[in-house]
């Protein structure tokens, strides 16, 4: 016998909702029920048990008639068939009978436009806390006629069973676009609410002309915007937030036909190393009420070790836009002036900054490099390790790399938006023989691309890579910033960079892009 499918109103019908509580009163009772503890400074510190990150192979789209032509199916974007997500609705269903549990009704995106309604239903306070942090939260008026276009629940204490659900294990997050909703269970890590949530609108927007992406966005005191592209550990949080200029958002925006919108209401750093004198905004925003640290070990004092990595090297800290001073209140911005690409080359033979056309600018998007080093993952042998997330961001792109490839192309040429790509990895040579450039060198030759003190200046071209080098940079010595004159082995430096040039040919080879289409462009113009 067949059974009818359950909607969201029905698998939440005999659940104890305690819905849209403040943050503070969320926090309040997650400590209250032991969900974790305040740090000296009344941050909410959890641990998220055997999960602290994302787990992609978890990850999968009901295939059905809206999904079957539209999705870019594969590794990333998994296929699960409709049956076995009716059963896993079923046993969700069963789990939430008679559970109390914490709803949140929230906005994904700052655009009035095409922002989404999402109900977040939560097991715990502290992750409905987390949705509220992150994600966009309506004014009385909007909440008073609030509507859901979405639900997601997440369960973390569920596990499904993969025999009869058809996941690979006991966690899953499924999306279903037909029926509007997002089912979470197995895993405790918060980030897959916020993940889901962003793959919601990288699905939607690109049908309406809109450019979603993974990236920061900060604005200057005369209205320039700039983004900030990077996969994690490349600084984009770090790097976006500038106490010179005012933070739109810190990682997901849509570029629409007014300019840029954030798609969050919180930011959610990377807490590794954190310092107050490297990275001030983020240290005092996530050492204050209503932050959430996820993951990060407290003292006996209740102070929070952001060098501690016994329980991971992805510890996290989440916190409302407004901890940040001067963020741009309505999360919104103009036509981006000038994008940045940063990547972590491990590999020292990238230079430090670079200016692109916008042919070289899409390569470098349908590649999305950076590199991994020991200890930054597990099983990383001594070797750094290239590797790739198409349009920085794969595993939240739903549709095809080309369809975000033509949209990053088409709004780069009709507002004649700067690309540069920014290289925040080694210099002098590569892992263990080079050094990690300076954290200020790169702020400085941002800041001077922004202003536009670098296009006064000359470029070379370099012959392996076929990029526009400036020679000099104010407050950046010029030795650094070209590669093979700052190695002491020139010989060393050309088989590197010619090792590293060929894993980029032969990603763009998917792309039917020639591997030389980029090959010594024209200087770019003042």
């Amino acid at each position: 016998m067949t059974l009818s499918p359950l909607s969201p109103s029905q698998i939440l019908a005999k659940t104890q909702l305690t819905a849209n509580l403040s943050r503070t009163d969320l926090l309040a009772r997650a400590v209250s029920d032991g969900e974790g503890r305040l740090s000296v400074d009344g941050a909410f510190c959890a641990q998220t048990g055997a999960f602290t990150g994302r787990s992609p192979k978890d990850r999968f789209i009901v295939r059905d008639s809206i999904t079957e032509d539209t999705i870019d199916w594969g590794a990333v974007n998994q296929a699960l068939p409709q049956d076995a997500f009716d059963s896993l609705k079923r046993r969700v269903a069963a789990h939430v009978e008679g559970r109390h549990m914490y709803a949140q009704d929230l906005f994904v995106g700052a655009d009035p436009q095409s922002r989404l309604g999402l109900r977040v239903v939560c097991e715990q306070a502290w992750h409905a806390a987390f949705a509220r942090t992150l994600l966009r939260r309506p004014d009385a008026q909007d909440l008073n006629n609030f509507a859901a276009d979405w639900t997601l629940i997440q369960c973390p204490s569920l596990e499904s069973i993969p025999g009869e659900d058809g996941t690979h294990s006991s966690t899953f997050i499924v999306m279903n676009f037909s029926e509007r909703l997002i089912l979470i269970g197995g895993t405790a890590y918060a980030g897959e609410i916020k993940k889901s949530a962003f793959a919601l609108l990288n699905y939607i927007l690109p049908a309406h002309g809109t450019f979603p992406m993974h990236c920061s966005a900060n604005t200057g005191a005369a209205g320039d915007v700039t983004l900030f592209f990077g996969l994690s550990g490349t600084g984009k949080t770090t790097l976006s937030a500038d106490g010179g200029r005012h933070l739109i958002g810190d990682d997901e925006h849509g570029w629409g036909d007014q300019g840029v919108f954030n798609f969050e209401g919180g930011c959610y750093a990377k807490a590794i190393d954190l310092k107050p004198e490297t990275e001030p905004e983020i240290f005092a925003a996530s050492n204050q009420p209503g932050a959430i640290l996820e993951n990060v070990i407290l003292d006996d004092q209740g102070t929070p070790d952001f060098g501690d990595t016994r329980l991971t090297e992805n510890t996290r800290c989440a916190y409302p836009l407004h901890h940040i001073d001067g963020v741009v209140a309505d999360a919104t911005g103009g036509h981006p002036n000038h994008l940045i690409f940063l990547t972590l080359d491990a590999f020292g033979v990238l230079p430090p900054i670079s200016a692109l056309t916008p042919d070289q600018a899409v390569a470098h998007f349908l590649m999305g490099y950076t590199s991994k080093v020991a200890g930054t993952e597990r099983g990383l042998g001594k070797e750094p390790q290239a590797t790739f997330s198409t349009c920085y961001g794969a595993p939240f792109m739903p549709r095809t790399p080309q369809t975000y490839a033509a949209l990053l192309k088409s709004k780069l040429e009709k507002h004649e938006t700067k690309v540069w790509l920014v290289n925040t990895g080694w210099v002098g040579g590569g892992y263990g023989i080079g050094e990690r450039i300076s954290l200020t060198h790169t702020r400085n030759l941002i800041r001077a691309a922004i202003a536009g003190e670098l296009n006064k200046g000359s470029f070379t071209h370099d012959p392996i890579f076929g990029l526009a080098v400036p020679t000099a940079c104010p407050h950046v010595p010029s030795d650094i910033l070209s590669p093979e004159k700052n190695w002491a082995d020139s010989t060393a430096y050309r088989q590197a960079a010619t090792a590293l040039k060929a894993q980029f040919d032969e990603r763009l080879k998917a792309y039917e892009i020639p591997e030389n289409s980029a090959a010594n462009p024209p200087a770019p113009a003042a």
